[in-house]
């Protein structure tokens, strides 16, 4: 199997991402696993898209850390591929990442991707179903009754008023953002600096008021979905728990927080039922789930992080489930008797 992993860019990479444990998976199994940067795709004359790519040159490195640094290396195998030549290409460039500086490269993965599955070549999650999840508004597809209570505004007075209606307790973050960047609890002692703070939110673009949920004090639990249904072996869950650090209300490894082994719990479990059938509508192979109490906060669809984590906890490599998973579909693809879309393919 060809595989390539889509990345913001490799210099970036480290050892303890899920990208990283998912190719060195795929490589130990025989495969070639490629590395395409956001930046490196390009539509040619003879109508067809290629990207620069870049491989490790051995297959049996025991350490991650020596894996991404073969990778980088000068001994490091590059090329250029047709992307009809691959057989997978797993998306996990993060859009947030380029808002700032590359706003061009946020769907750039998604729209050369979406080319290549329509030449046949499995593209996960599915380029479309990705498209509409751009930023956190995709959220709000999902019931009601598995997410916080949320307004997405730019009007100040909006987001004042539901404040008030929120008994003066609220979150405050970008529509856009990942990390953990710009996320503010205000609390009634906070109204009076409201303003400052929902300037400096606005600045990225729109403004999820999201109602506050006492439970995230003990932090969160990330599931991980896989074909819209939580992955797990032998029932052990690829999850984790994340806890704050002290004074902050952010549960993101980014900001500090520490991680532990979860306890998936029935009504995690129903929470995940209740969103399945959205997540196979939109192709959404796999995801991140992050859980306070019975309520869904966010939903990661491009680069869901904490693999490493989940399997140091559990002691069970779902890397290499994931993989596993990928050649059961590429396998399914080369000898169905019917055409399936990369939709059906991708949750398949």
């Amino acid at each position: 199997m060809k595989i390539a992993f889509v990345v913001n860019d490799i210099n970036t990479e480290l050892a303890d991402y899920t990208t990283t444990h998912l190719a060195m998976a795929a490589t130990h199994f025989g495969h070639e696993s490629w590395y395409i940067n956001i930046s490196d795709f390009s539509y040619d004359v003879d109508e067809r898209v290629h990207a620069k790519v870049t491989r490790v040159a051995r297959d049996n490195h025991r350490a991650v850390s020596a894996y991404l640094q073969d990778l980088r290396s000068s001994q490091a195998v590059h090329a250029i591929l047709d992307l009809c030549e691959l057989d997978v290409i797993m998306l996990r460039n993060d859009p947030s990442e380029d808002v700032s500086l590359r706003p061009w490269a946020r769907l750039a993965g998604v729209n050369f991707a979406r080319f290549a599955a329509s030449h046949g070549v499995i593209v996960v999650n599915d380029p479309d179903g990705l498209t509409h999840a751009i930023n956190k508004l995709y959220l709000q597809k999902f019931p009601a009754e598995v997410r916080p209570k949320a307004l997405i505004t730019r009007d100040r007075e909006q987001i004042k008023a539901f404040c008030e209606a929120m008994g003066g307790t609220m979150v405050l973050k970008p529509l856009y953002g990942s990390g953990g960047r710009n996320v503010f609890l205000i609390r009634p002692e906070d109204i009076p600096n409201m303003n400052q703070m929902i300037e400096a939110v606005s600045r990225d673009g729109y403004v999820i008021a999201q109602e506050y949920l006492p439970a995230a004090v003990h932090g969160d639990t990330r599931l991980f979905m896989l074909n819209g249904l939580p992955l797990q072996h032998n029932g052990q869950y690829a999850a984790l728990r994340r806890v704050r650090s002290e004074g902050d209300m952010r549960s993101n490894m980014t900001v500090g927080a520490t991680s532990s082994a979860a306890v998936i719990n029935d009504e995690i479990l129903q929470l995940a039922e209740s969103i399945r059938p959205q997540l196979l509508h939109d192709g959404m192979f796999f995801v991140g789930l992050d859980i306070v109490g019975n309520k869904l906060m966010e939903i990661n669809v491009f680069s869901p992080g904490g693999m490493a984590s989940a399997e140091d906890f559990s002691g069970i490599k779902f890397s290499q489930l994931i993989i596993h998973d990928l050649e059961r579909k590429l396998e399914h693809r080369d000898n169905a008797d019917r055409h399936f879309s990369n939709s059906e393919l991708a949750t398949l």
